[in-house]
């Protein structure tokens, strides 16, 4: 099965929390802040890998998380980093932030990496914060939060050669032909459901790409049939083969459909140069062979009689296809990618303020709740910083405009003390 866009939820690692301790051990003179720091929480990079071909993986998966940092630990040990997570997507997928729908980036190359989420930093253990003043710190700070984001894939094929054509043209039988790919291949409309890409190799040794797009109809483009959903498949191929089904009752006019709706989806697709390939020479009589062939000469200097049943003419053909390809080079695709700063943004720092009865107010958001977690309620010390960065954050205010009254209550995590002006 082909899958060619997917929607995944990331989170990356949260950082651990720095930790409060003392050194204890026999001839060290009056110990000292021992705590150490938090590990980094792991990151998350997604990168373009040739040997993928389709966002299948991501129908079975896509909920992603990094590792978290670890907390520190005594003796001034500090946490262990967590580790970094790497998803894989096939070379020409887009990414789009589903928050802001923009393109975040193109990984059009091999091995091209995009850090999607940072890890968020570890705290400080209480042996940092220990100066000439201050020997004895008695807080320490809590690890940054990881980042989640929804993240929308979308797999734009690069291949070299794209094969367009009505549905029953002949393009799955040229492929399999040419190539080692094995498309469903019968005698009814809309065989080819899904792209299927071929290589082809030439006479120096290396190969190029040849992908068969599913059948195009009048009214593709407007979502009729199924070539709407994969004309954008075209978009990065250095050049096309037409491919023109000669049994047919109009082969000229179904040639010309196909042309209008390439310029109705983008007039760069429809300028793209074509190689006009006139299939199934081994049903019709010379005659009429000859009369085809002299009609699409007027519309294209290169035009080849073909069958890809018999593979009549088929080694002229493909080595014609084969020079094309080492004279045209890959198009330039002008993609807008936006500048990312999701990736950094591990600010957490907002929060909300509620009356849950006459005389509790509850205090909730990511920071000050972590902040919270890391401070010791019978620690003067610890609660004096805890109530000076609340100030700083001007969470004082908000309870104030939600209608505090002295002697209220606030519940902040596993803290709980009485409001006093």
């Amino acid at each position: 099965m082909f899958l060619d866009k997917a929607k995944i939820k990331i989170l990356s690692g949260k950082g651990g929390n720095g930790i409060v301790a003392w050194r204890r051990e026999k001839y060290v003179d009056k110990g000292g802040p021992a705590g150490g720091n938090g590990g980094k929480g792991g990151d998350i990079y997604i990168t373009a890998t040739e040997d993928l071909t389709t966002l299948m993986d991501f129908r079975f998966q896509s909920v992603f998380k990094a590792e978290n940092g670890e907390n520190g630990y005594i003796k001034t040990q500090h946490g262990k980093c967590g580790k970094d997570l790497i998803i894989k997507v096939p070379v020409g997928t887009i990414i789009k932030d589903s928050a802001t729908d923009k393109i975040i980036a193109d990984l059009d190359e091999d091995g091209k990496t995009f850090l999607a989420a940072k890890g968020g930093r570890g705290g400080r253990g209480n042996a940092c914060f220990a100066t000439a003043q201050k020997r004895a710190p008695q807080f320490c700070e809590p690890g940054e939060s990881g980042i989640e984001r929804t993240l929308e894939l979308e797999l734009k094929l690069i291949a070299d050669v794209g094969l367009l054509g009505m549905p029953n043209a002949g393009k799955s039988t040229l492929i399999s032909v040419i190539s080692s790919a094995k498309p469903k291949i019968a005698d009814y409309p809309f065989t080819t459901l899904v792209p299927h890409l071929g290589v082809v190799k030439k006479d120096s040794g290396d190969g190029y790409v040849i992908a068969d797009i599913p059948g195009l109809i009048e009214g593709a483009s407007e979502g009729i049939g199924l070539g709407h959903e994969f004309l954008r498949h075209v978009e990065r191929c250095r050049f096309l083969i037409h491919i023109v089904d000669l049994t047919q009752n109009d082969p000229i006019k179904n040639y010309k459909i196909i042309n209008e709706e390439l310029k109705k989806h983008s007039e760069r697709l429809s300028s793209t140069y074509q190689v006009i390939a006139l299939n199934k020479i081994d049903a019709i009589d010379e005659e009429l062979q000859k009369k085809y062939f002299n009609e699409f000469k007027k519309m294209s200097n290169d035009v080849f009689l073909i069958s890809a049943a018999t593979q009549e003419n088929l080694s002229e053909f493909m080595h014609f296809i084969s020079q094309k390809v080492d004279e045209i080079p890959k198009p330039i695709m002008e993609i807008e990618v936006e500048e990312d700063d999701g990736a950094c943004d591990n600010d957490d720092s907002s929060y909300s303020v509620y009356k849950v009865d006459k005389h509790l107010y509850v205090v909730e958001g990511g920071k000050i709740f972590r902040l919270a977690n890391v401070t010791d309620g019978r620690n003067t010390e610890q609660l004096y910083r805890f109530q000076n960065i609340l100030k700083s954050m001007g969470v004082f205010d908000a309870l104030k405009e939600a209608g505090i009254q002295e002697g209220d209550s606030v519940k902040i995590g596993h803290l709980e003390f009485e409001y006093l002006f």
